[in-house]
């Protein structure tokens, strides 16, 4: 396991009420000066697959991409890691309807001058309005997954939703398809056409 990794999982048992020595020995190894506060191992993917495709290692550069498990933890991890805990700088991406989440979190942590970015709806619409619905539905098919497509868009609850909107709960409808997708979409995506949050999330890193 390499230094930030083991970061990561120290952070990740001290919020779920461990000790905190294990975190900040982690946190001296690792050299680590800022976290990323993302929901879940779909927007880790993201933004790794995005790093990975300007030559960035974050790793190597300090920084941390730290999955919660929801957005509600975020309270949590901010007070934990910002300026009331271990003294790192915070940043995040977080869906419009997470927002208020994210601000409480800064603010108890003290971090409340510090910048996280939001989605317009969530993650998937971002890169699927980026790419167009044609392109996406080229991708899942050269992913191999054009027949489970299929069989989604003929369920009666799809029926009446814009192609958008079906193509965004059908990566959501498998365990492990929005983390493989998140990584295939972003990697699909023109550097011109990356969507705001993204693009000034990783600019401001």
């Amino acid at each position: 396991m390499t230094d930030m990794g083991a970061f990561h999982e120290a952070v990740t048992a001290w919020a779920a009420g461990g000790p905190e020595g294990p975190a900040r020995e982690a946190a001296a190894r690792s050299r680590v000066r800022a976290v990323v506060l993302l929901e879940g191992p779909s927007d880790v993917a993201a933004i790794s697959a995005l790093a990975a495709g300007r030559d960035r290692d974050l790793a190597a550069e300090g920084i941390c991409l730290v999955s919660m498990g929801g957005a509600m933890n975020v309270g949590r991890f901010a007070t934990l890691l910002g300026p009331s805990g271990l003294g790192l700088r915070l940043t995040g991406l977080c869906d419009e309807r997470e927002r208020r989440y994210y601000a409480r979190g800064w603010e108890r942590a003290g971090a409340a001058e510090q910048e996280f970015f939001v989605c317009a709806a969530d993650l998937e619409d971002e890169l699927i309005r980026a790419l167009g619905v044609s392109r996406v539905e080229e991708l899942v098919h050269e992913e191999g997954d054009t027949r489970a497509l299929r069989t989604f868009l003929h369920q009666p609850a799809q029926q009446g939703r814009t192609s958008q909107q079906q193509l965004r709960r059908f990566f959501g409808t498998k365990k492990g398809r929005k983390i493989h997708y998140g990584r295939v979409l972003v990697e699909a995506l023109d550097p011109e056409r990356t969507p705001a949050p993204l693009d000034g999330l990783l600019a401001g890193l």
